[in-house]
């Protein structure tokens, strides 16, 4: 395992713009959720922003990306070396009943100076059941009416104590109560969607599970009774759904995969889009137009190949890759260089809009 450094408290600006807290969320697998979230957060990075993206699955994905971590002894070695810096420690306090306040969890430095990780753990998970207790019992006890808001609260204090400008939360697919909390906890979300019928599927999960997250929040703010740890005032607003995992021909996407996108894309449109607007989880619709135009896609983010392995090896940003990391040689490196740079534009673009539409 390489050496990892603990990333160093950071003083705060005297003025800095409001730190947005953005969810990487589908309950559908196989959508890149972890990539989309290193790359996207990278490029922020890579623009003077400091981003710092959260592991919230409990497979930890996207800390062994980060980390180059080759397997479960390495992941071990990590906790054994940095026992606080992981978002299971950090919060834990909170889930046990403990009098003292969270405080700011330990990050990661990366490969890029202004990108921080704070690492999942597979332990996560364990927060499920109570979670799930406390959004069904709004005339719960005082531990569980503090569990809500919990996670959310963690993560401004990691994010203030490190004057950060953006969070991205990588999520689990997953449905349940972690879920539930930790988008509702958050300023904006994204949907990843794949070229398929499953992800077609998805959007109309979506619709209805999204909107009874939103009900349910509203109802744990208007509980009365002492709460330190409180929900954001109101739900997280669609930024709009990135397609990914697509195989491109002469610059266009092939018509295979372009089939399901355009199908996602109107579904989006009939199903998704009212459910959101029925709960306020829709930016203005002037917002969308000057930033998305026509549709409802923030990116469309083709499939990665070989690049994505020389990514994890390097723990950089598919983009960030030198010509050194890829080790290629003669026209086949041409053809990685090509991908590389396109990857970085994609990106770019990724990164402007999501700062537009944060605004």
């Amino acid at each position: 395992m390489k050496n990892i450094n603990i990333a160093a408290k950071h003083p705060r600006r005297l003025i800095r713009q409001t730190m947005k807290k953005i969810a990487i969320f589908n309950h559908k697998g196989g959508v890149s959720k972890s990539t989309t979230t290193f790359n996207l957060g990278w490029s922020l990075a890579e623009a003077g922003n400091r981003v710092l993206i959260v592991d919230c699955d409990p497979q930890c994905n996207l800390t062994g990306m980060v980390l180059a971590l080759k397997g479960l002894d390495d992941l071990g070695d990590f906790y054994e070396a940095h026992p606080s810096a992981n978002l299971y420690t950090a919060a834990r306090r909170a889930f046990e009943g403990s009098p003292e306040k969270i405080v700011a969890a330990e990050i990661v430095a990366t490969a890029q100076e202004n990108l921080f990780l704070l690492p999942g753990h597979i332990d996560t998970g364990l927060f499920e059941p109570d979670l799930a207790m406390a959004h069904k019992l709004l005339g719960a006890m005082s531990i569980l009416q503090n569990l809500p808001g919990a996670l959310g609260f963690l993560l401004d204090e990691t994010a203030k104590a490190n004057n950060i400008d953006y969070v991205f939360l990588d999520m689990s697919p997953s449905v349940g109560a972690l879920n539930q909390n930790l988008l509702v906890s958050c300023d904006y979300f994204i949907v990843p969607v794949a070229p398929d019928y499953f992800s077609y599927l998805a959007i109309d999960s979506l619709s209805k599970t999204l909107p009874r997250w939103a009900i349910n929040a509203n109802e744990l703010r208007s509980r009365s009774g002492p709460q330190i740890y409180k929900l954001p005032a109101s739900n997280p607003r669609f930024m709009g759904i990135v397609s990914q995992r697509f195989n491109v021909r002469s610059g266009k996407v092939t018509n295979a995969y372009q089939k399901w996108i355009d199908k996602i894309v109107a579904r989006c449109h009939e199903s998704l889009i009212p459910s959101l607007q029925s709960v306020d989880m829709m930016l203005p619709e002037e917002r969308y137009r000057s930033v998305l135009g026509d549709g409802w896609e923030i990116a469309q983010v083709p499939d990665f190949h070989g690049l994505l392995g020389k990514s994890q090896e390097h723990s950089k940003a598919v983009f960030a890759l030198t010509d050194d990391d890829l080790d290629m040689s003669g026209k086949v490196e041409k053809t990685y260089i090509a991908s590389r740079d396109n990857f970085k534009e994609i990106f770019k673009s990724f990164a402007a809009k999501v700062v537009e539409l944060a605004k």
